[in-house]
């Protein structure tokens, strides 16, 4: 009895619930014992039943409150009526369920929301009054249903309907009016792609659907109503008011901006300062076009649009209107530094347009500035990086010193991550990854140089692995290819930075020769496998796929071909210090079964494979192909 219960607790599908009355045949038990099983299986199958019919009159009482909750907070009518029929479809355990609205004009009903249809004919129906189903419940206000619509003759089938019905294989129907008052303003559907009947439940539960739907679309027209009228007040109101808002804003505007200039703020500053005195949304863009800050939801126009509007701007010296956009062009003689789009929420005047352009002068100005600090500093920091990795031990307490002043702490736990050389080969990619890399670096409170080949960060931190994933991920984004990026540390101390230096090197080899470029590990998760591929004696790389192919390729090939278990069971084995018992429990199979393939992979790989020397060799390659999956 007790296997029923858990069954009852997991709530687990009715035909798990002859498992027991199976497992008791199967042992043998007696005839009253297992009439005994029968009988708690029946009983315990009605509870799960009532179970189930209180689960599901739970979910509809929540989707009435949830559509009931909508209503109250109504903003959008097509959310809320699309929300009512999702929740029909879903309550009713229905294949599409949808809404036709009446229209009064033509004196026919369209379709006004669908959900689960996949047919475009069928969502571009349009229903006579009368016609169909839906033209029928239209027309009388009255719900019908039908297990079989294609052969119910109830309903007066049209050539269009019949076409739309049938392309998205509806079966059964049930279709309740929407009733507002007196009057019948659409229908509510759920529908099936199979014969089935409709329960009466299912009936009164569309029925509540429908009239919370129609009580949102009169809700809705109220409101449209109402602020339409709100509308023409305010615009009244606004024209009044328009031009001495707009003086005054200039002059709020022109403070605020020298004030900024002169505490040495940023760009987003700026941004910040246009939103609140124009109001709308504002794009900063730099010279190739990226997004360096922004306020409020606004995506960059095309870049051709882009282009044109910048050339007629810097021509022109003035900001100029293209649609809903205005744009500025951000300049410092003749260098182009990027644009300043703005999607303000209200028409600009002659004032508006002169904040914009201040805006673009005073952003060129800190640009400038702040692209000679960051020079400056990056050229610091970055001398100091390469310092610390070539002389740790010569200058160390310099090395302290100068790195306190920076803010940076080489006596703290610290990852060293190297950026393979692929990513970054070319002028262009390398002069931004550079610049990435030492805003990255310097916002974490760490260094970033260039070195080697490589671009070299030095983070604070204990976790190598994941840092080195972080790097490659949003760098790759940046550079628009795969990064590889190897870690070493966590290390302390001058001397302990530039061993973690060199591991973080050996760790990017040991990536490309394991054929995962574009990936970030540590060597610390590559373990031993790191220090024997970083490179080979006499400086080249190591030939991973020519050592797994001679060691145990046959055995991979084996599996491919005939889907065993080969490399699983040596993995196994190995793994268990050859104990043929162990690796068969691990495996979940017989002792024999282990025996067997264990002669298999002797006759592939040789008689000699577990002698000391092979069986090493194995198991590194065991290993390495572990790794490259």
């Amino acid at each position: 009895m007790l296997e029923y219960l858990e069954l009852l607790a997991r709530e687990a599908a009715a035909v798990e619930f002859e498992g027991p009355l199976v497992a008791a045949r199967n042992a043998g038990l007696p005839p009253d014992r297992l009439a005994e099983l029968e009988q708690a299986k029946i009983v315990a199958l009605r509870v799960r039943a009532l179970l189930e019919r209180r689960r599901r009159r739970e979910e509809e009482l929540s989707g009435l409150f949830d559509t009931a909750s909508d209503l109250a907070g109504l903003r959008d009518v097509d959310a809320v009526l699309a929300a009512i029929v999702h929740r029909a479809r879903t309550l009713l355990g229905a294949d599409v369920a949808y809404m036709t609205l009446n229209d009064e004009h033509h004196g026919d009903t369209y379709m006004r929301v669908t959900d689960g249809s996949i047919s475009a004919k069928f969502q571009a129906l349009r229903l006579p009054m009368g016609a169909g189903l839906g033209g029928l419940v239209a027309q009388s206000g009255s719900p019908y249903v039908t297990a079989n619509y294609p052969e119910d003759a109830r309903f007066r089938h049209t050539g269009d309907i019949d076409a739309g019905v049938g392309e998205e294989g509806l079966v059964a129907i049930l279709g309740v009016p929407l009733r507002l008052g007196s009057r019948i303003i659409g229908v509510l559907y759920a529908a099936n792609r199979s014969a089935r009947p409709f329960a009466r439940e299912e009936v009164s539960l569309l029925v509540s659907l429908a009239a919370n739907a129609a009580v949102a679309i009169d809700t809705a027209r109220l409101l449209g109503e109402t602020q339409a009228a709100l509308e023409e007040l305010s615009a009244a109101n606004g024209m009044v008011r328009a031009h001495s808002d707009s003086v005054e804003r200039a002059a709020a505007a022109h403070d605020r901006m020298t004030a900024l200039v002169l505490r040495g703020a940023g760009v987003e500053d700026i941004a910040e300062v246009v939103t609140e005195v124009l109001g709308g949304a504002l794009l900063v863009l730099d010279a190739d076009g990226r997004r360096q800050a922004s306020v409020g939801a606004l995506e960059p126009p095309d870049a051709s649009a882009i282009a044109e509007a910048l050339a007629a701007s810097r021509t022109e010296g003035r900001s100029v209107r293209r649609g809903p956009l205005w744009l500025a062009a951000v300049v410092a003689g003749a260098e182009n530094l990027g644009a300043l789009v703005l999607r303000p929420d209200r028409p600009l005047v002659d004032a508006d347009q002169r904040i914009l352009e201040r805006a673009a002068v005073v952003t060129a100005l800190l640009q400038l500035f702040r692209r000679t600090v960051a020079e400056a500093e990056g050229r610091v920091r970055g001398e100091l990086l390469d310092d610390v990795i070539t002389r740790p031990v010569r200058d160390a307490d310099s090395l302290r010193t100068r790195a306190k002043r920076l803010g940076v702490d080489l006596d703290a736990p610290n990852v060293v991550v190297a950026v393979g050389e692929d990513a970054v080969a070319g002028g262009s990619a390398r002069q931004r990854a550079v610049s990435w890399a030492q805003t990255y670096a310097q916002a974490r409170g760490g260094l970033a140089a260039a070195r080697d080949g490589h671009v070299v960060l030095l983070l604070p931190g204990e976790a190598a692995g994941p840092l080195a994933r972080t790097v490659a991920r949003d760098l790759g984004k940046l550079l628009g290819r795969p990064v590889t990026a190897g870690a070493g540390g966590p290390a302390t101390g001058p001397a302990g930075i530039a061993a973690a230096y060199r591991d973080a090197d050996r760790c990017v080899i040991a990536l490309a020769a394991l054929g995962r470029g574009g990936a970030g590990a540590s060597t610390a998760e590559l373990g031993f496998v790191g220090l024997l591929l970083g490179s080979a004696p006499d400086g080249r790389d190591r030939d991973v796929e020519q050592f797994l192919g001679s060691t145990i390729g046959p055995v991979v090939d084996y599996d491919v071909r005939r889907g065993t278990a080969l490399v699983k069971t040596l993995e196994a084995y190995f793994g268990v210090g050859g104990s043929l018992a162990r690796a068969a429990e691990l495996l979940h199979v017989h002792v024999n079964t282990v025996t067997q393939r264990l002669e298999r992979i002797g006759q592939l790989l040789g008689a000699d494979w577990q002698k000391p020397e092979r069986a090493l060799e194995v198991q590194l390659a065991l290993r390495l192909h572990r790794l490259r999956a």
